[in-house]
């Protein structure tokens, strides 16, 4: 593994933790050249998971770029970057049943997702994903989630 101070190959393993309910491996490693510590994290591949675009296009799957999105959407909020790798980890689970699964299903999930975490970050997330044209489809979704709050 390569360090991220420097240009050294060499790095050692300092500890090793299962995280993510299991799914995943946080470990430390060091630098043997420099000493510098940073923290990877291993985890299984998302069974080569494809991902068709609403053009018709397919695209590996893409976990970072997925959870890039969710943290834009969360940011200055108090959800727990820990709890949104639990919840991009279960729904990786259900759409790894398919080879390919639609860019529509992955936003309907994480917005759905989201609805249950935090309703700023839902908004924000759902504005973006469904594009929201004016202030009057922002009143009505507001509408909708606090219909949904009062039952």
């Amino acid at each position: 593994m390569k360090c991220t101070k420097c240009p050294c190959q060499n790095t050692k393993v300092v500890d090793s933790r299962v995280t993510d309910h299991g799914n995943s491996i946080r470990r430390r490693r060091e630098c043997e050249e420099c000493g510098h510590r940073f923290t990877t994290f291993e985890r299984i591949q998302a069974s080569n998971l494809m991902v068709e675009k609403s053009d018709g296009t397919t695209e590996p799957y893409d976990r970072e770029k997925l959870k890039r999105g969710i943290a834009i959407a969360c940011a200055k909020r108090p959800v727990p970057l820990a709890k949104i790798r639990e919840k991009i980890t279960e729904l990786e689970e259900t759409w790894g049943k398919e080879a390919i699964v639609k860019s529509k299903k992955i936003g309907e999930d994480i917005i759905e997702m989201l609805k249950d975490l935090d309703d700023i970050a839902y908004i924000r997330f759902a504005s973006v994903y469904r594009k929201f044209k004016d202030v009057e489809t922002f009143k009505k979704e507001f509408e909708k989630l606090l219909g949904n709050s009062d039952k």
